[in-house]
């Protein structure tokens, strides 16, 4: 059965990987990135592949909350269902380290504008629907106070908590959800791959991005993940697993939600 799925930070990287497999499989893709010349690459590298599925792409800077709110809202209008949501965009080193509202970049692209996105596609979604998170294997306690822009952490400081952030999260909305909404997964895609964030931020070339890809298709359409939600899968150890023990922590998830919400509540 064709599906509608909606891949996050896809003109590059593991997401563009993602969205090769999934057209090849003549599943509906919809792109996103911030760049409409890569946008419009991406697309047409997936055109080539062929298959029976459209290609919708999106453009939105993700640290610009208003533009991941106007990207919800064109995905409402345009489609009206939504299989899956890939959670992939991320970020690590950038040059602008604080956004104009003064917020940690990293919190804001990978824990806030999914959060946003997420919330406001919701309604497309059902029982049957899934949301994939990108979590990664670095995972640190939540500082709130960095959360919430009044103290400033170093780069992995802020991505590994970022990171646990979403992991927190996701098993928060898995919860709350319950039997009536999407399957929600965290899944770290695999340590080091060769993406651009890897290449930039620690120099190597990483291994091969189809690991990474392969597990978010699965993740995506497989049945060994249908019955998952509010679980983290770690692809390193190519199981579920346990994340950070602050993952499980009831009343530091509740604290965590309660900052974000605060946060969110003047800024979109």
């Amino acid at each position: 059965m064709r599906k509608t799925i909606l891949i996050t930070g896809s003109t590059d990287g593991i997401g563009l990987e993602t969205a090769k497999l999934l057209r090849a499989h003549g599943h509906t893709v919809l792109l996103h990135g911030r760049s409409l010349k890569k946008l419009e690459a991406a697309r047409t590298e997936l055109g080539a592949i062929g298959g029976d599925g459209d290609i919708g792409a999106y453009l939105a800077d993700f640290s610009r909350l208003q533009e991941v709110g106007k990207l919800a809202d064109d995905v409402s209008a345009q489609q009206s269902k939504l299989d899956v949501l890939i959670n992939n965009a991320g970020i690590l080193r950038t040059p602008n380290e604080v956004t104009d509202d003064g917020l940690d970049t990293r919190f804001v692209v990978n824990l806030l504008a999914p959060y946003i996105l997420t919330r406001k596609l919701l309604p497309l979604m059902d029982a049957t629907s899934r949301v994939v998170n990108l979590s990664s294997a670095a995972q640190a306690p939540v500082d709130l106070h960095a959360l919430a822009g009044r103290r400033r952490l170093s780069v992995m400081e802020a991505y590994s908590q970022s990171k646990l952030a979403l992991t927190m999260w996701s098993r928060h909305l898995a919860n709350r959800l319950g039997a009536s909404g999407p399957v929600v997964i965290a899944v770290n895609p695999g340590s080091l791959l060769a993406s651009k964030m890897v290449k930039e931020g620690f120099g190597v070339a990483g291994s091969d991005l189809g690991i990474g890809a392969g597990i978010l298709v699965n993740a995506a359409l497989s049945g060994e993940f249908a019955e998952a939600s509010g679980r983290y899968y770690d692809n390193d150890s190519g199981q579920f697993a346990d994340p950070h023990p602050d993952g499980l922590d009831e009343q530091k998830s509740d604290d965590l939600i309660r900052t974000i919400e605060a946060l969110l509540a003047n800024r979109t």
